[in-house]
């Protein structure tokens, strides 16, 4: 079978653009020297957003910048040299990164398609604009959907005994060959030690009810008790249960004419959208984490 074609992409009209992401104490002169700084570069800002904390929450500062610079790729280098003296002076966490190299995503996922099938067609329409570099399942059932589009599907199966060893086979296959990895319904706990090879890299999505109605069958449990709202939310993921710093989030109102079905049906279109923006937030580097709270500059 021929794989499917992305029909556009976004990365080849970016070839000299960069994203600036900052984050610094707030003080007087931060936005004036950073313009300052690309203007004498002889760079064109496309886009500037911006975010300003509250003294009594840390009174920090957030900037993201988007930027033309001729010849980004013989520059860059230089460019990050020249704006780690800047950094230094207002005490700045950054990152400059160019637009046109597209992240390679891992996309973990168990039985549960719809995660997975919205990534894949936002992938193949063009608006996520990253490389799937492969598709890890603890089962075979997506195997031929994934495949038929030319993207690598490994089968590890997980259980208690073997969990250690499919995480070190996972860690094996993703490597440093991949940016992010998005567990898209993926129904097994990360460990820790997992983890901490891609600190908020990796991308979960689960229903809101959490904690609210923990263990199995949360919608017959959010049934029973005539639940009016049902939601999703996507986060990174951390070791504390799915308590990681917030991404996205949505909702829909249900009412008593809903049965368990109806719920299931209205969460996983909630659960595919909010996954889909998230990880669609964090390829075009408009996500910021501090401490465990994000800024999104969507």
């Amino acid at each position: 079978m021929v794989p499917n074609k992305i029909t556009k992409t976004k990365s080849n009209s970016l070839i000299n653009r960069a994203r600036m992401l900052v984050s610094c104490p707030d003080q007087p002169g931060i936005v004036a020297t950073v313009s300052r700084f690309l203007f004498d570069y002889g760079a064109n800002i496309i886009q500037s957003d911006q975010y300003t904390m509250e003294p009594s929450e840390g009174g920090l500062f957030f900037i993201r910048i988007e930027f033309d610079l001729e010849n980004l790729d013989a520059r860059r280098q230089q460019l990050k040299a020249d704006f780690a003296k800047i950094a230094e002076q207002f005490s700045m966490e950054w990152s400059i990164t160019r637009a046109s190299r597209k992240k390679r995503l891992a996309i973990f996922v168990s039985k549960e398609d719809h995660c997975l099938l919205e990534l894949l067609w936002h992938w193949q329409s063009g608006d996520l604009d990253a490389d799937i570099a492969m598709v890890i399942s603890n089962h075979n059932e997506m195997r031929e959907l994934v495949e038929a589009l030319g993207i690598p599907y490994h089968h590890i199966p997980v259980t208690a005994d073997t969990k250690a060893e499919a995480e070190r086979r996972q860690l094996e296959l993703v490597g440093d060959n991949v940016d992010a990895i998005i567990l898209a319904r993926y129904m097994q706990i990360i460990s820790p030690k997992f983890i901490e090879h891609f600190p908020n890299r990796i991308i979960n999505i689960h229903h809101s009810f959490l904690p609210a109605f923990v263990g199995g069958k949360p919608y017959a449990q959010a049934h029973n008790r005539g639940v009016k709202i049902i939601g999703a939310t996507a986060h990174y993921v951390t070791e504390e249960l799915d308590g990681g710093p917030i991404i996205e989030q949505d909702v829909q109102r249900v009412s008593h004419r809903d049965h368990v079905d109806d719920l299931k049906r209205i969460g996983r279109h909630i659960e595919r959208t909010v996954l889909a923006k998230a990880v669609n937030w964090h390829v075009e580097d408009r996500v910021i984490v501090h401490q465990n709270k994000t800024v999104v500059f969507n």
